[in-house]
């Protein structure tokens, strides 16, 4: 359909009819005869509004797509199909790392052809737009949706954005292709505390410079939808900040897509206090240009009314609707109101051979590991190694897929067990739950039954009998692999923490294992950076897991026994102490340095009971191979403006181990007009190295890469002295300096 015919139909709809294009609803207001009834009750709509309905949420199943899709059409008048929207965040039934996980690959490419293969399984089984990609910067670990973001950086996160929508999109191909919605509009990733939809408030400057640039490079990546974050920003919640979305987004950006609200966002403007009733909040958030109200009548029910009476124009409805009609017809739905979805292809595509192997490499490039003292991994898995005992909550857990994943197969999860299983067999391993995850599951209340979540201890052996048959499994044995982590109810959205330790009853089986004196590796399994200080003692190796999604039980095995080199690194600091949080590592200096400031020890920036520095600091990774960094040479020592500085560093490996590096390239901005961090990392690169080979590793730096929103209110550099730092983290750095002229 082309414009003229867009909006030819636009002129032929009713007030009505345009308003429901406005308005999504979930599944249960479109079921089956009288099963809609309950859930139009509750939600406060009636059969019309249903009726007139633009687009349905996180319904799919290509059969109850094709369902709903016909009822709706055959009473539609217009014929103007329903779009079907889900969360597709990181895997559809194929689950692949949690995208804190993804961020530890430091391989944008890699992860664009994943989520291509994402985009393929979801659109055969009828998703149409997901709500992902999620690119909020993430600094609190109190923070329960630490594990839907690419990490801390906001350079990072802009590279990781970019590629996660150009993965969405493939080739284009209806088959291959989903649209995507840039998710949460924005700050939500800096609530005070870290509590859930808690206030956030911070300068401009720091908005604009640390946490808008991911935003940005999806929405410059061609993202077709936005989504409204649930925080205020300057005190107006982003859904009412004409600001946020009208001037910034719309404006400077150049976006022309919809903005669609988060879970009952509108409504919920009453609650934050800027509005006294729903037609107030109808008004707010339809004069900052939001689109498409999830989940609540307002809507439906108000905004009919604001137009007769002049507080919301015609004008305002018909560039709303026309935007969520282009959207349909970008999607091909007025030719094909299913667009791909098919049984046929679904049972093709949905956890095929390529996307289990795909997920099992991507998990592998994920995990971190954290300590290896002794050299006591990689395991040897010949028939002379040593007999494991795999203990813990996480041993043999389908449950290692993250909270969101809520349209994965668990089925296919492979376990740890399965995997130790494989690689072992039956007469050198063998495995025990050991604990509960929790003491008390209490704290996770009744979410677990709308993820398929069975919670809390049945009536299974008793805490003791856990125990002893753990610790009888450990004694037996020559190596102990301790599988512990959070509950997976425990992160994820709703998921606020003020003790980000592991369970108790964890440390206290970790602790009696310990006791026997043999070798302990950990294995976590978490959805955020956790305070790790208190159980580094008890073990000889940590390797970070996250959630790791349904080829997780191989891919922890494969580094485990040393088939795969781990060669992730850190997208989050890793704190020694709660009390840190928030913790990253683009610090800023303060008048008084804790290091270097002329004042005495105590009057300086610093904590009195623990150190200012991450336990795990961003960029941190180690691999069974160890590399030398040396020779950083700056190039000229100056920069212009239009042009480029060469920044080289050599990298040997200096074992017998073949293995990747991740380099890592940081400014710091010595004297400007604001205050600038002490790091910002500029760029990086995955090197392959041999055994023993050494590489000379090159960065370019432009002019552009040291701009940053200054008192004009505006990107610019200023000319000045420059440090650039090389190395694999953000801790352990050779350090180099030039001048912008």
């Amino acid at each position: 359909m082309n414009h003229e015919d867009l909006l030819a139909l636009l002129g032929k709809m009713t007030l009505k009819e345009k308003v429901g294009q406005l308005v999504q609803l979930d599944g249960g207001c479109f079921g089956a005869g009288d099963m809609s009834t309950g859930p139009r009750e509750k939600l406060g709509v009636t059969q019309e509004d249903v009726d007139v309905c633009g687009s349905v949420l996180n319904v799919l199943g290509a059969e109850e797509v094709r369902r709903i899709q016909d009822t709706y059409l055959e009473r539609s008048r217009l014929k103007i199909p329903l779009v079907f929207m889900a969360d597709v965040i990181y895997g559809y039934q194929t689950c692949y790392p949690i995208p804190l996980g993804l961020g530890a690959t430091w391989d944008p490419d890699l992860i664009r052809d994943d989520y291509r293969l994402i985009a393929g399984e979801a659109v055969a089984d009828g998703c149409m737009v997901t709500f992902s990609p999620p690119v909020d910067v993430v600094r609190d670990a109190r923070w329960g949706r630490c594990l839907e973001m690419p990490g801390e950086d906001p350079y990072l996160s802009s590279r990781f954005a970019t590629a996660m929508v150009e993965g969405f999109h493939g080739d284009g191909a209806p088959e291959r292709s989903i649209a995507c919605c840039v998710k949460h509009f924005a700050g939500y990733g800096a609530p005070e505390a870290g509590r859930e939809y808690n206030t956030v408030d911070m300068s401009e400057w720091r908005f604009r410079n640390e946490y808008l640039p991911p935003y940005k490079a999806a929405v410059d990546a061609g993202c077709e939808l936005v989504m409204t974050s649930f925080n205020t920003v300057e005190g107006i919640p982003a859904t009412a900040n004409k600001w946020l979305m009208d001037d910034v987004l719309r404006g400077e950006w150049g976006f022309d897509g919809p903005v669609i609200t988060d879970y009952a966002a509108v409504a919920e403007l009453i609650g934050h206090g800027v509005a006294a009733n729903a037609r107030e909040a109808t008004r707010l958030a339809m004069n900052a240009t939001v689109d498409i109200d999830m989940k609540t009548p307002c809507y439906a029910h108000e905004l009919e009314g604001l137009v007769a009476d002049g507080e919301v124009s015609m004008e305002q409805v018909d560039a709303a609707c026309l935007r969520v009609l282009e959207l349909k017809n970008k999607l091909g739905l007025f030719e094909n109101p299913y667009r791909t979805c098919s049984p046929e292809r679904r049972v093709e595509v949905t956890c095929s051979p390529e996307r289990l192997a795909s997920a099992r490499k991507t998990c592998g490039e994920a995990l971190v590991l954290l300590k290896n003292e002794g050299d006591v991994l990689p395991l040897d898995a010949g028939e002379d190694g040593p007999r494991v005992a795999l203990i813990g909550p996480y041993a043999n857990s389908r449950d290692i897929i993250g909270m969101w994943a809520i349209h994965a197969d668990k089925s296919r999860s492979v376990t740890l067990a399965d995997a130790f299983e494989e690689v072992l067999g039956p007469e050198r391993f063998g495995w025990a739950k050991g604990c509960e995850t929790l003491d008390d599951y209490s704290e996770l209340g009744d979410f677990g039954k709308y993820v398929g979540i069975t919670s809390g201890v049945d009536d299974g052996p008793s805490a003791d009998e856990l125990e002893t048959e753990a610790l009888a499994l450990a004694a037996a044995a020559d190596v102990v692999v301790m599988a512990l982590g959070e509950h997976m109810l425990q992160s994820g959205e709703g998921g606020a923490r003020t003790d980000i330790t592991l369970p108790a009853p964890q440390k206290r089986l970790l602790a009696r294992v310990r006791e026997l004196g043999k070798p302990v590796v950990l294995v976590l399994f978490n959805g955020r950076p956790l305070a790790l200080t208190d159980v580094l003692d008890d073990c000889d190796a940590v390797l970070e897991a996250w959630f790791p999604g349904t080829a997780g039980g191989r891919a922890v095995a494969d580094v485990l026994f040393g088939d795969v080199n781990p060669s992730g690194r850190l997208t989050v600091s890793f704190p020694h102490n709660v009390g840190q949080e928030p913790l990253y590592y683009a610090q800023f200096s303060t008048g008084r340095p804790a290091k270097g400031s002329a004042h005495s020890g105590r009057f300086v920036s610093r904590y009195m009971d623990a150190p200012n520095e991450a336990l795990f600091p961003f960029g941190y990774g180690l691999s069974y191979h160890t590399a030398r960094y040396e020779n950083l040479c700056v190039g000229t020592g100056s920069l212009r403006a239009g042009e480029k500085l060469r920044v080289s560093v050599d990298v040997t490996n200096e074992s017998q181990v073949a293995g990747i590096e991740v380099v890592q390239l940081y400014i710091h901005d010595v004297a400007a007009s604001r205050v600038r961090p002490m790091l910002e990392l500029r760029d990086f690169a995955r090197v392959e190295l041999a055994a023993s080979e050494t590489r000379t590793v090159e960065f370019e730096i432009g002019e552009d890469q040291l701009r940053f929103w200054t008192p004009e209110h505006a990107w610019a550099s200023e000319p000045g002295s420059f440090e650039v730092f090389v190395g694999p983290n953000s801790r352990d750095l050779l350090a180099g300096s030039f001048e912008l002229i």
